[in-house]
Formats: C-alpha cells, sequence, structure tokens
C-alpha cells in the first residue's frame, strides 16, 4: 500500500503571514491536527496543533490580557512553525512513511510531487492502513499459531488452511526465535464455519495454536 492510496487529498494549507488564531480557528472548523505552510505554491514549513497550543502566552506572564489578545493576533505561523519539513512522495510505501514518523517522531507528513503539496498523511492515516492490511476491518479468526523456521513452511500452513476450506485474509510473519528455530505467524481467516474442528485439524497436523480470538469469526 502506497502513501497515495491512504493520503488526504484536499489539503488545508496557509500561508506563513496567516496569524495564529486564524490558524487555530481553521483547524477546529475543517477539524484537522497539521496545516501545511505554503508560500506561491512550494511548501515551505508546517504548523501543528499543538504548535499553536504552546504559542499562546502563559498565564504566569506580567502582560495584560489586551497586552496579550493584541501579541497573539499579530502573530504570524511562519514564526513558529517547522521550517524543515520532512514530506513523502505519492509513491512512498505506508510502512516507510510510518517507520520516518515514529523516527522524527511526528504526526503529520506532507506529501509533495514536482515542489507542490498533493496531499497529507496522519498518524491515523497511518493507522488505519495497518488495521486494513491486518484483514482486522473485514473480522473473522485471528490466530497465532508457531511455524518452524525452514523453507516453505509458510507456504505448507497456506495449503492446510485451504485444504481445510478457510480463506486466509491476512499474514503476518513475526520475528523467529534463534534458539528454538521456530517462529510465529499471526493468520485472520474467514469462511470458517467450526474453529473447535480447525482447532483439532491442526493439532493433528502437528501444529502448535498459541492463540485464538473468536471475536467475529464468521461473517454472516
Amino acid at each position: 500500500m502506497l502513501i497515495k492510496d491512504r493520503m488526504t487529498k484536499d489539503v488545508i494549507t496557509v500561508s506563513p503571514e496567516t496569524t495564529v488564531p486564524d490558524a487555530l480557528n481553521l483547524m477546529e472548523e475543517k477539524d484537522v491536527r497539521h496545516l501545511p505552510v505554503v508560500e506561491k505554491g512550494r511548501l515551505t514549513g508546517i504548523v501543528s496543533m499543538l504548535d499553536l497550543v504552546r504559542a499562546t502566552p502563559s498565564p504566569a506572564t506580567s502582560l495584560s490580557i489586551w497586552e496579550l489578545n493584541y501579541l497573539l493576533a499579530k502573530l504570524p505561523v511562519q514564526d513558529i512553525m517547522t521550517k524543515d519539513v520532512i514530506s513523502v512522495g505519492p509513491d512512498t510505501p505506508i510502512d516507510d512513511a510510518a517507520l520516518l514518523m515514529r523516527t522524527n517522531k511526528i504526526g503529520g507528513l506532507p506529501v509533495v510531487k514536482e515542489e507542490q503539496v498533493v496531499g497529507i498523511v496522519t498518524e491515523t492515516d497511518i493507522f488505519s492502513a495497518v488495521l486494513e492490511m491486518f484483514g482486522v476491518t473485514r473480522g473473522g479468526l485471528r490466530l497465532t499459531l508457531e511455524l518452524p523456521d525452514q523453507h516453505g513452511a509458510l507456504v505448507k500452513a497456506a495449503e492446510m488452511f485451504r485444504n481445510f476450506g478457510v480463506n486466509v485474509v491476512s499474514l503476518t510473519v513475526l520475528p523467529s526465535d534463534a534458539e528454538k528455530n521456530v517462529g510465529q505467524s499471526v493468520w485472520r481467516l474467514q469462511d470458517c464455519e467450526n474453529v473447535d474442528e480447525l482447532l483439532d485439524f491442526l493439532k493433528e497436523k502437528s501444529y502448535r495454536v498459541i492463540h485464538y480470538s473468536e471475536n467475529d469469526v464468521c461473517e454472516q
């Protein structure tokens, strides 16, 4: 899955001269938490809800309320925005973007193509994409299976599920235990009419089931 499959395309932006109060009002009105700052069609910065909140004066200040309001009303986002913007392209894989966001501890990434802002992707977009890739939104049986760390083990397990008559929606492979030479694989299965029969079948085939969840096991 690529960024262009999950990004918000109708990007709400502000100019460097936009004041902090106006930016805050825009965020509340549009229900967004990040605003790319664009000047002459080019990305020059990004401002987040946290940036704007931090820009508001502290109650401990000695200035009067009128002075505070006056100063805040004149404060442009260019004075508080992040200028060294980390961005991605539309064809960036979702997992690469997720790693980039985690590494840099940021909650949103402008999507840039040919120096133009064409979208934005946020933590919520990434989270939704991960749920979809794991098949969570499709329901079914979630089953964690222990597999030998050897060539062909996944293919053999997939064929086993097919022979039993269940459809594999998603598969996640966890790091192997080098000492035990085994790994864990998390399967999400559909078309499962009898979980007990499946568990017995797996036991007969000498597979160890570490965990399974019957929430929304069978789609009606």
